[in-house]
């Protein structure tokens, strides 16, 4: 969402989804609708804010929206998730392709673990399991950033639920209902989503998304090896997606959710999921007659 809009972070304290600049005062709807005027970076992961006058785009069917992106498949979201590491241009098509799919293998990996070890998939359930304090306000106070949910170490997870409850709403839009499937709890997913981060920080000494370096420049003899912010995002959805069961990736959820505060923002965030997928997005009057290019995923 380079055109500008919202995320569920990863840094330390916090560890997000959904930014822009905030007093230092209790947050108001007035005034997170204002923040969500500029599109930022995407729901799952960093945000950069753009200064100057915000693009324009053709505000589309949130339903037509959510059935074109539940169509692509989980690995193919690789340059879109790519375009928010600030990393970005150190790597190949080819190499961000294959790091996403380690990545995908590393969220499904724990999410497995962990469902075997607690018996149990339910995010809430495993969250209370492992000591986590989760907890649904409206919305932020005192944030930095517009955010849908966050995690703050060294056990707090926070859900903000005006996001949540503009969702549900939403579910109810032609189309949304069958593409999302009966399998999505928008606050569950959310919770999956955070409490990966949780995981990746618990185990963070032999976690693949936080082992795995890159070699930057530096003189010689000395090393500079940097982690990839990004492999902890991709491994997060997969370990979400994995325990809730939806048979779609959650990076759906960026332009859907946003879809509850900005229709042109969600918009402005399709044209670039499918543009980044190789995909061409289509208008509102093929919304009726156009029929989709793959099957729904089962």
């Amino acid at each position: 969402m380079s055109a500008d809009l919202p995320q569920i972070t990863q840094k330390t304290a916090p560890r997000s989804a959904e930014p822009f600049l905030e007093s230092e005062h209790m947050m108001t709807k007035e005034r997170f609708q204002e923040l969500l005027k500029p599109i930022a970076d995407g729901l799952f992961g960093k945000q950069r804010t753009r200064y100057g006058e915000a693009p324009h785009y053709t505000v589309r069917p949130v339903g037509m929206i959510v059935e074109d992106l539940c169509r692509i498949p989980e690995d193919e979201w690789a340059r879109y998730a790519f375009s928010r590491e600030p990393l970005n241009g150190k790597f190949t098509d080819e190499q961000r392709l294959d790091l996403t799919r380690q990545a995908i293998a590393c969220g499904r990996e724990y999410a497995e673990k962990l469902a075997a070890q607690y018996g149990m998939r339910d995010p809430e359930k495993l969250a209370k399991q492992l000591g986590l304090n989760v907890d649904y306000p409206d919305m932020p106070q005192n944030a930095e950033r517009v955010l849908f949910a966050e995690f703050r170490e060294p056990n707090n997870i926070h859900i903000y639920m005006d996001g949540v409850r503009k969702g549900r709403a939403l579910l109810s839009e032609p189309g949304v209902s069958h593409a999302l499937t009966g399998q999505l709890d928008i606050a569950k997913l959310l919770l999956g989503h955070e409490l990966f981060h949780f995981v990746e920080e618990k185990y963070k000494k032999e976690i693949w998304t936080r082992t795995y370096k890159i070699e930057l420049w530096a003189p010689k003899p000395l090393h500079n090896r940097s982690g990839v912010s990004v492999l902890g995002e991709i491994a997060a959805m997969s370990f979400a997606k994995t325990l809730t069961g939806i048979p779609y990736s959650p990076y759906v959820m960026d332009a859907f959710l946003v879809y509850g505060y900005s229709p042109e923002a969600a918009s402005g965030l399709y044209e670039e999921m499918m543009e980044k997928t190789g995909r061409t997005p289509r208008l509102p009057e093929a919304a009726d007659t156009d029929a989709a290019p793959e099957a729904l995923p089962e």
